[in-house]
């Protein structure tokens, strides 16, 4: 592979079309002010650069960034990519990931508004991100030890995995489906409405008015704090091992808890099932 080390571009697509190409400390900054160094691009890697210039990473397959810095003037880095390996790397500009594939991302950090849109099998590791929109509408995602803070993350994805993550965030997992959250803690108002087919699984979940309008939603073994009027025409099944202050008109299924501030029920369809219990036989109910 071709190398380049400690040069600094500053013009229109700097290195377009490149193949085969190992690129360390280097600067993409200066007066120019040139867009899209590495469009159209494949077999690249990129290690201890600075990005300063907008849309580096467009249509290229296979990179590896390593050690790197993305700033705020570093607009939508990554966009239509394939086969990409992001570590120790800060991702600082707004839309960084969008229609990409294959994508692993480990040890960054991310603050991104409208981050990783439509991107598909995407995994992350030890990392944190601070945004909005965060992920909406990809697919297969497998997370980590990630935090994350920021409004209306998660929204219309499908087929993830997210483990040991902590997220403080309003309006998370709306429309999503077929999602597994486990020993995770979840802060934020109007948790999962109308999601479809998600577990929460030994997690801890705060804030008012979750997992409303749901279809097929479980919670094993789960701490709910600070939660009112939670599970409104759901269809839940759910074992939860401390108080609630309120629930109200779950559709259908079975909720165990230990103990309900107020149960509301002013609708007749609601049909769902409320059972007192000590935290062992809420448990075993799951």
């Amino acid at each position: 592979m071709r190398e380049i080390s400690n040069q600094t571009f500053d013009e229109e697509r700097a290195l377009y079309g490149s193949r085969e190409l190992i690129v360390t400390h280097c600067a993409f900054d200066g007066p120019a002010d040139g867009e899209s160094a590495f469009k159209e691009s494949a077999d690249i890697e990129a290690a201890d650069c600075f990005f300063n210039l907008r849309y580096p990473f467009w249509h290229v397959h296979k990179l590896k960034i390593a050690n790197s810095e993305m700033t705020e003037l570093c607009r939508a880095v990554l966009w239509y990519s394939d086969d990409i390996e992001i570590t120790g790397t800060r991702l600082h500009g707004i839309k960084a990931l969008r229609e990409c594939c294959r994508v692993r991302i480990k040890d960054c950090d991310i603050v991104s508004p409208e981050f990783g849109w439509s991107t598909s099998d995407i995994e992350m590791d030890n990392s944190t991100a601070v945004s909005e929109y965060f992920m909406m509408r990809s697919e297969r995602l497998n997370f980590r030890k990630v935090q994350f803070k920021g409004k209306y993350s998660f929204q219309y994805i499908k087929d993830a995995v997210f483990e040991d993550c902590t997220f403080d965030t309003k309006d998370a997992f709306w429309h999503a489906k077929n999602v597994v959250v486990r020993n995770s803690v979840v802060k934020g108002e109007y948790l999962a409405w109308y999601c479809e087919n998600v577990t929460f699984e030994n997690c801890k979940i705060i804030g008012t008015q979750p997992l409303c309008y749901c279809k097929g939603l479980k919670l094993i073994n789960c701490e709910m704090n600070e939660t009112d009027l939670c599970f409104e025409k759901s269809e839940v099944e759910a074992s939860i091992t401390s108080p609630v202050i309120s629930i109200k008109n779950p559709k259908c299924g079975t909720i165990y808890v230990p103990s309900v501030g107020q149960i509301i029920r002013d609708d007749s369809k609601a049909l769902g099932q409320i059972i007192l219990c000590s935290e062992m036989n809420c448990k075993v109910g799951a």
